[in-house]
């Protein structure tokens, strides 16, 4: 009887090569029927992957309660700096954001293009996209201190500052619901400020497809203006955009239209 791996040598073309290379496996390992192994490993992926699937959002509530707990660690080990620095709160930003940076690497592949659009020191006001868990707008602002070393404020939504925990977290990572007046403040002193205009209707109501949800809400603009933080804004949009020489307005028109695909 010709077994297994000589079957494969010499009937190759009436053998598929999965079942070759399984049979040539099992002849390394000594083990038998490791095919019935192998689909045993993927049945059991095929059952549990709607359960992983489930776990993925409470792993990342999970992660923001650690980063939480870790804090209150942080603040009672150095209770007594406190009053003699003005910094005590940077070596735990630069461990946070080293922890969810190293997250966003291995969980999601994350990636910033652009960094070097944020500048070094001065004014800056960043529009973001609101998803149902704005994850990766955490894993943007680890990505700013880590490579810039600044903190990046944010303004949020009323209900957050109610949840349970998250004061502290709020805190320390310059957390704030506005108004208008404050966040030009915080411009005018020279610091970064990021806004999602879209807010908590943006991440009821969008989908995976990202569409914007903005309403009529332009207070964020008017923040930029009233700060005279535009001028970068509108120089990227012209050196980007604008023909030379052009109309930067039909420019934007080519950009932002949608043009219909030629079969």
């Amino acid at each position: 009887m010709i077994d297994r791996n000589q079957t494969c040598a010499v009937g190759q073309d009436s053998v598929p090569y999965m079942i070759c290379l399984i049979h040539i496996l099992e002849e390394w390992f000594g083990v038998e029927q490791l095919e019935d192994y192998l689909n045993f490993v993927n049945y059991l992926l095929w059952v549990f992957t709607p359960l992983i699937l489930l776990i993925l959002p409470y792993f990342t509530i999970f992660l923001l309660y650690l980063t939480i707990i870790f804090l209150h660690i942080y603040k009672r080990k150095n209770v007594l700096k406190e009053a003699y620095s003005h910094n005590l709160w940077d070596g735990a930003r630069k461990t946070v954001a080293t922890l969810w940076d190293g997250h966003a690497a291995v969980w999601h592949g994350y990636e910033v293009h652009g960094m070097e659009k944020i500048p070094e020191e001065g004014p800056a006001l960043i529009i973001f996209y609101h998803g149902a868990i704005p994850i990766d707008f955490y894993y943007f602002m680890a990505k700013i201190f880590i490579h810039k070393g600044r903190t990046c404020r944010v303004v949020a939504d009323h209900f957050v500052f109610k949840i349970p925990g998250f004061s502290l977290l709020l805190d320390v990572f310059c957390a704030l619901h506005g108004p208008r007046e404050k966040c030009v403040e915080i411009l005018r002193s020279g610091h970064l400020l990021a806004i999602s205009p879209g807010g908590v209707r943006e991440a009821l109501l969008s989908d995976e497809t990202y569409n914007i949800v903005w309403g009529n809400r332009k207070g964020f603009a008017q923040v930029a203006i009233d700060a005279k933080v535009t001028k970068n804004a509108v120089q990227a949009l012209i050196d980007k955009h604008q023909r030379i020489p052009g109309n930067i307005m039909s420019a934007l028109l080519e950009r932002f239209h949608k043009k219909q695909k030629v079969n």
